[in-house]
C-alpha cells in the first residue's frame, strides 16, 4: 500500500490476506516506477489511491497481481469501509492476475470497476 492509512493492513488481516504498507517494507519515499520491480517480483497485489501513474505503469506489465485502486482524497475511516467492500467483493475469486480494481464515489454511493490491464 501507498499513500493510503496504515490501518487498512489490518482490513486486508481481518479478510484473510497478508498485507504490508510500504512504510513497513523499508520503500517509503521511493519513486512509483522505483516500487514497480519489487511489487511485480514479490507478486504483490497493490493498493494505492494515485490511479493516474500506477495505471501507466502497470499497463507496460506484461503479467502483474494486480492493482486496486482507492478514490483519493479521502479520511482513513472511509479508506478502510472501500478497502473492506473490495474486499469482499473479491471474496472467492481466484485471484487478480493482471486485473484493477477501482473504487469511486457517486455521491454517497459505492462504484467498484473492474478490467483488465494491459488490456487484452
Amino acid at each position: 500500500m501507498k499513500c493510503l492509512h496504515t490501518s487498512l493492513v489490518a482490513v486486508a488481516q481481518v479478510h484473510g490476506h497478508d498485507c504490508f504498507h510500504v512504510n513497513w517494507l523499508g520503500l517509503s519515499g521511493e519513486t512509483d516506477w522505483d516500487l514497480m520491480p519489487r511489487m511485480v517480483a514479490e507478486d504483490f497485489t497493490f493498493v494505492t489511491n494515485n490511479a493516474r501513474d500506477f495505471r501507466k505503469l502497470y499497463a507496460k506489465e506484461a503479467l502483474h497481481a494486480g492493482l486496486v485502486i482507492i478514490v483519493p482524497q479521502v479520511l482513513p475511516a472511509l479508506q478502510r469501509d472501500l478497502f473492506a467492500l473490495i474486499l469482499q467483493d473479491l471474496a472467492g475469486a481466484q485471484d487478480m492476475v493482471n486485473e484493477v480494481v477501482e473504487v469511486s464515489l457517486d455521491g454517497e454511493d459505492a462504484v467498484l470497476t473492474r478490467y483488465s490491464l494491459p488490456e487484452a
